[in-house]
């Protein structure tokens, strides 16, 4: 059970795992039967179940932390039907729950203050034995003890070398990847568990980034969304777009984009927007003020005092609690924490382009912050509630108290065997040898920011479908195509539309993809065959064993949608 205990104990304590974690994998077997890349939740779950399953297991690393955006910030979680969530990523759950139940987690708030509030479901969950909201060090502990316990070799720091030549392939398998530090992985079979899909994109596989067209799939929530208004995410007033108000010879604001929306339906190489999850804390002895960032610009922001001059006050609303009087803080409203249409290089960018994007991002957000605490443009009942928060100081102890990893939305999406569409989350095709069950809404962020044919600035890209029941997500979607990789598993880059992974990029589903993946990974080592080739009876069979959940079609309906103005993911 993992307890409550001092920020500087919990944090030595910590070093003391990432140096025993280095120090005993340093000297360890350069092949192993699997090869995980990326420590995100899926990495990790994946990394158990090959262990539990007697296979040797490697966990190759681009970061030090271990989680992904579990550990990173998002503590509110995005349940949809918690029906749906078994085998790994409920035991996840179940262990959070096991933390909370100690008095000693409880430090900054009486258990019986936290109010309980969760997404779809309450946040602890008695009958269930499940806690589904939690702060970031204790889901970052989880994973820890989860490598401890499974005696699993971890490098940290380990980023692929994506040059030619980073990834040996032989016969339409991948034999080897070499890392940036020269140290080379061998294994059997490969997983690529990363948000950005860098392994599956430098052996070779097929891939998409942006969102194709409504015709590509036959969808009907792919592409441009010009007139969509699922949430509350878009401007509800007429708001002049122009650095002098009415007059376009001026220029445009800052964070707009000169570009017309797009028809609706129609596909780009646009992403949806990305942010921190910052964890902010109320509690005054653990706050940290906001200070103003390094590169700060009030003007950044002048759109959003133009919000607050129609009476906008939305400005708390996705300031989700979490234990211990802190938030999971995501973006709210037409301009918040999503930094609109700056994160299009992302997925492909080298890493020093994708350093120079987190630097943007956090640049943006910080100093959104600080404007809004302290620029004395803002409404005063914002500045002064506001100022009751900061950056948590027993939180990323390493980091200042900011997330270290940023919320990668959307990345690369693989191009598979089997693409799941909008037509499997709405329930309108019958979808092939399920592995794992979704249930969010279909839901994509914003991806650009216009300026509308009556001279209004507006936000496009914003949707928000509720699925009619938890679906089945195939098999076939975590499979490259048979004949441009045999030995490769992609749980959270899959193959997936635009319009679907907005539903199935929930980090309980990629738990429960990386599980299954992992599963399928060790019964491709037992036949010596492709990856492709695992007969699905045999898959199923193991997965029900180990407690997935894989119908969804005797589940009740998820939650209702939420109103508009409150869904965020």
């Amino acid at each position: 059970m993992i307890r409550g205990d001092l920020p500087g104990v919990r944090f030595a304590a910590l070093l003391l795992v990432l140096a025993t974690t280095a120090t005993a994998t340093a000297s360890g077997p350069a092949s192993h039967d699997v090869v995980i890349y990326g420590g995100t939740s899926a990495g990790i779950a994946a990394a158990v179940q090959a262990r539990r399953m007697g296979k040797t297991v490697v966990v190759v690393s681009p970061d030090r932390h271990l989680g992904g955006l579990s550990s990173g910030g998002l503590g509110f979680t995005d349940t949809g039907d918690k029906a749906a969530i078994g085998g790994l990523a409920r035991e996840f759950y179940h262990r959070v729950w096991q933390h909370y139940r100690d008095d000693s987690a409880w430090r900054w708030q009486k258990r019986a203050e936290y109010g309980n509030k969760g997404q779809g479901t309450p946040a602890i969950d008695g009958s269930e034995r499940t806690m589904w909201i939690f702060e970031p060090h204790v889901a970052e502990a989880v994973f820890e003890a989860w490598v401890r316990e499974y005696d699993i070799p971890v490098f940290r720091d380990a980023r692929l070398d994506r040059s030619r030549g980073g990834v040996t392939r032989e016969g339409g398998r991948i034999v080897s990847f070499r890392t940036l530090d020269g140290r080379t992985f061998a294994g059997k079979v490969f997983l690529d568990a990363t948000y950005e899909g860098d392994l599956m994109a430098a052996a070779g596989v097929s891939y998409h980034v942006g969102r194709e067209s409504n015709a590509t799939y036959g969808e009907a929530y792919n592409g441009a969304q010009p007139e969509a208004r699922h949430h509350g995410h878009y401007f509800k007033g007429p708001v002049d777009p122009y650095r002098v108000p009415g007059d376009p010879s001026s220029g445009l604001l800052p964070r707009i984009d000169p570009d017309p929306p797009g028809k609706a339906g129609e596909g780009d190489r646009r992403v949806q927007a990305y942010c921190y999850r910052m964890c902010l804390s109320s509690a005054p002895e653990n706050r940290i003020p906001f200070a103003r960032p390094e590169g700060y610009d009030p003007s950044q922001y002048e759109l959003l005092l133009r919000v607050f001059a129609t009476g906008w006050r939305e400005t708390f609303e996705k300031f989700d609690p979490i234990p211990n009087r802190k938030t999971d803080t995501n973006n709210h409203g037409p301009f918040s924490t999503d930094d609109i249409g700056m994160s299009y290089d992302y997925p492909e960018a080298t890493y020093g382009r994708r350093r120079e994007i987190l630097a943007e991002h956090e640049r943006y957000q910080k100093g959104l912050m600080y404007f809004l605490a302290n620029d004395p443009r803002v409404p005063g009942e914002v500045r002064a509630e506001m100022s009751r928060y900061g950056l948590p100081r027993d939180e990323f102890l390493d980091n200042g108290g900011w997330p270290h990893q940023i919320y990668v939305r959307e990345a690369r999406r693989m191009v598979g065997a089997y693409v799941m569409t909008d037509r499997d989350c709405l329930d309108r095709k019958e979808t092939p040898e399920p592995v794992g069950l979704g249930s969010y809404s279909l839901d994509s962020h914003n991806v650009r920011r216009y300026v509308t044919a009556e001279g209004r600035v507006q936000n496009e890209g914003d949707i928000g479908v509720a699925a009619p029941r938890p679906y089945e997500i195939a098999y076939g979607s975590l499979t490259p195509r048979r004949e441009e990789c045999g030995n490769l598993l992609v749980p959270v880059c899959l193959s997936a539309s635009h319009a679907a992974y907005g539903s199935i990029r929930m980090e309980p589903v990629f738990m429960i993809l990386g599980q299954s993946a992992a599963t399928a990974a060790c019964l491709a080592i037992d036949a010596a065959g492709p990856v492709q080739d695992v007969p699905y009876p045999a898959l199923r069979a193991r997965l029900l064993a180990d407690r997935q959940v894989l119908d969804g079609k005797g589940l009740g309906r998820p939650a209702a949608r939420r109103p508009v103005g409150r869904g965020d993911r």
